[in-house]
């Protein structure tokens, strides 16, 4: 893929997770993207966007979020999307810069230092929109934006798409529903 037109692809999936719309295989192509940079760069991915601290912190959420997000390339997706949309670089830094000023509030120090009960207890509090209030409103928008992210990033990836089991379009002789989601869906129902 050429420069340019990578260029346009990112800015244009970047475009579509601003607006939630963004496809597997847009999705795939931002990690084909990232593992060439990481290629580029002799193994290791180097951020485009994020300095040292604000990588680090990105890639703690992440873990935090979707244990295995590191291993799908979360932080790499997110970072080459937010490096090629303003809108999203603001989010991100932003979001990030908030997670460390609430967590010195509570635990005196930024939030990738902290231990990590500290940082789960903060995540628990921004991961429901009741508590979007007061000083906590701007940490419950950046979660909700992030976690949808990482998700997006993390299911579109190898190690998402193979923990969901799903095995691509194949032709199957037989379709079986699982017991347990019937049983589910009556007990749901009332039937």
């Amino acid at each position: 893929m050429s420069d340019v037109s990578r260029r346009t692809m990112l800015r244009n999936v970047a475009v579509a997770a601003l607006a939630g719309g963004v496809t597997v295989a847009d999705a795939q192509h931002v990690h084909h993207a990232s593992a060439e940079e990481a290629v580029k760069a002799g193994g290791a991915y180097q951020p485009k966007l994020f300095n040292a601290h604000e990588w680090a912190s990105l890639r703690r959420l992440c873990d935090l979020t979707f244990p295995g997000s590191l291993e799908g390339g979360a932080p790499e997706y997110i970072d080459l999307l937010a490096s090629h949309n303003a809108e999203i670089a603001a989010i991100y830094t932003g979001g990030l810069a908030w997670l460390d000023n609430s967590m010195r509030g509570r635990a005196g120090t930024a939030f990738v230092e902290s231990k990590a009960d500290a940082q789960t207890a903060l995540l628990d509090v921004i991961a429901y929109r009741k508590n979007s209030v007061g000083d906590m409103a701007a940490g419950v928008r950046f979660f909700e934006f992030a976690r949808k992210m990482i998700a997006d990033a993390y299911y579109t990836s190898k190690v998402g798409i193979a923990e969901l089991g799903f095995m691509g379009n194949q032709g199957m002789a037989q379709f079986q529903v699982p017991l347990e989601a019937v049983q589910y869906a009556l007990k749901r129902s009332g039937l």
